[in-house]
C-alpha cells in the first residue's frame, strides 16, 4: 500500500507552564483544552502535581526547578515555545527558574496569571515567592491577569471599587508588564465579573453577560490560556484579552455539574450544544 504523507505546517504553538489538576478542571488540563479549542497546538511544562477534585485540594507536590526548565528547553529546542502562559508556579525556586529561562527564549507573547491568591482570598504561595514573581517575572509579561486579591497584593492597596481597580492596574503596570487585566470575579455588586484593562495609555472595561452558575472552577486558567492562544494566532493584546473573556463567558454557560463540589467550565462547549436537554441554545 502506498504511504500518504500528510500534516499541517505553520500551526501556531502556545505553552502552558503550570500545575496539574487531577480533577481536570483547571491547570494544564484546562489550558491544553483551551488551546485546542482555538486550533493552537499546546505544549506544557509541569510545575507541580495536585491531588484534587471538585471539593478541594488534598495534596500538592512540586517538581524540582530543574525538571521544569528541562521541559521548557525540550520544547524550545524542537517545536518552539510560541506564546506562553504561566499559572501555578508554586514556590520561589520554580518562579525564579522560569523567569530566568523565559528571559532567554524568543517568546511571541507572555501571559502571566499570578496564581498566588485564590478567589476566596487565601494566599497560595509565600512572601518570597511573591516578591520574585513581582520583580522578575511580571516585568517580562505582555499581559498580567491578577484577580482582585492578587491585585491587592501586587499594588499594595485595597481593591473594592472601580476607582481602586484603576489605581491598582496603574500600579501593577508600573512594575513592568505591557498591559494589565484586573479580573473582577471577586468583586461585589455591579462590579462582579467586570474586568479592567490598562495598557499604560487607556483604561477599558470588559463586561459580558453574567452567567449564574456555581460551577466556575478553572475560569482564571481558562482566561489566561485563551488570551495566550489569541496571542499565538497573532492578535493584538487588547483584542486577545477581549476575545478571551468572551470565550470564558460562553464556557461558563456550559459549565459542568460533575462531582459533589464546584464543577469546571465547559471548555468544549461547541460540542455540547444540543447534546443535553438543559444545555443553552
Amino acid at each position: 500500500m502506498e504511504r500518504v504523507e500528510n500534516g499541517l505546517s505553520g500551526v501556531p504553538v502556545a505553552m502552558t507552564i503550570a500545575g496539574s489538576d487531577s480533577g481536570g478542571g483547571a491547570g494544564i488540563q484546562a489550558d491544553l483544552r483551551t488551546f485546542a479549542f482555538h486550533c493552537v497546538h499546546g505544549t506544557c511544562a509541569l510545575t507541580c502535581v495536585t491531588a484534587q477534585n471538585t471539593s478541594g485540594v488534598m495534596r500538592v507536590d512540586a517538581l524540582p526547578p530543574e525538571a521544569v526548565t528541562a521541559q521548557i528547553d525540550a520544547v524550545a529546542a524542537d517545536i518552539g515555545v510560541g506564546a506562553v502562559k504561566t499559572g501555578m508556579l508554586l514556590d520561589a525556586g520554580i518562579i525564579e527558574a522560569v523567569a530566568r529561562r523565559l528571559r532567554d527564549l524568543p517568546v511571541s507573547g507572555l501571559v502571566v496569571d499570578p496564581v498566588m491568591v485564590s478567589r476566596t482570598g487565601a494566599q497560595l504561595i509565600d512572601d518570597r515567592a511573591i516578591s520574585i514573581l513581582k520583580h522578575e517575572l511580571l516585568p517580562q509579561a505582555t499581559i498580567a491577569t491578577p484577580n482582585r486579591y492578587e491585585a491587592q497584593i501586587l499594588a499594595g492597596m485595597a481593591v473594592e471599587s472601580m476607582e481602586q481597580m484603576r489605581e491598582a492596574a496603574a500600579r501593577i503596570h508600573a512594575l513592568g508588564p505591557r498591559a494589565v487585566l484586573v479580573k473582577g470575579g471577586g468583586m461585589e455588586g455591579e462590579l462582579r465579573g467586570v474586568d479592567l484593562w490598562f495598557d499604560g495609555e487607556q483604561f477599558q472595561t470588559l463586561k459580558t453577560a453574567m452567567v449564574d452558575t456555581p460551577h466556575t472552577h478553572g475560569t482564571g486558567c481558562t482566561l489566561s490560556a485563551s488570551i495566550a492562544a489569541h496571542l499565538a494566532l497573532g492578535r493584538p493584546p487588547a483584542i486577545a484579552a477581549r476575545r478571551g473573556k468572551e470565550y470564558v463567558t460562553e464556557a461558563l454557560a456550559f459549565s459542568l455539574h460533575i462531582g459533589r463540589g464546584q464543577g469546571p467550565v465547559g471548555h468544549f462547549f461547541p460540542l455540547l450544544r444540543g447534546r443535553f436537554p438543559n444545555s443553552p441554545d
